[in-house]
């Protein structure tokens, strides 16, 4: 794994369980490849009654996309600033819930579109070579909202 849990889970705002991915596997300036196992956890925080619906998907992309925001600031020496989750698009859900997938989860998100704080990526959760969400999502700076 290239970049660990506490390194990428000190990248984006959120901390313990709620951090959902596991590791960087690889990114570059345009695109990130994450892993994690934390949909088969009956801690997930995202669960209810037990089931990890397939739309926390969404969740999972919006991660990747913070932590690979996160790496690009910090190889510019800066921090990410804040923003929020301004739309979602083009969602395509091919499985009703996570919790039942056994392999490990791969999220990958790509940047396509970025000027200033306001981000577009697109997004592509699988596992075992099956894509189970994928869509697109932008980000606006708080200080451009």
């Amino acid at each position: 794994m290239l970049i660990e849990r506490e390194e990428l889970c000190a990248l984006i705002p959120h901390d313990g369980a709620m951090c959902l991915l596991d590791g960087v596997e690889a990114w570059d300036e345009s695109r990130i490849r994450c892993l994690s196992r934390s949909h088969l956890r009956a801690d997930n925080p995202l669960r209810r009654d037990g089931v990890l619906a397939a739309v926390h998907g969404v969740e999972y992309g919006a991660q990747a996309m913070a932590v690979h925001g996160g790496l690009l600031a910090r190889a510019r020496g800066e921090s990410l600033g804040q923003g929020f989750l301004a739309a979602i698009r083009e969602v395509s859900l091919n499985v009703p819930h996570l919790d039942a997938i056994e392999a490990p989860l791969q999220v990958d998100a790509e940047r396509l579109m970025g000027e200033g704080g306001n981000l577009m990526y697109g997004f592509e959760l699988s596992a075992a070579d099956r894509v189970l969400a994928a869509g697109r999502l932008m980000v606006v700076a708080r200080e451009a909202a």
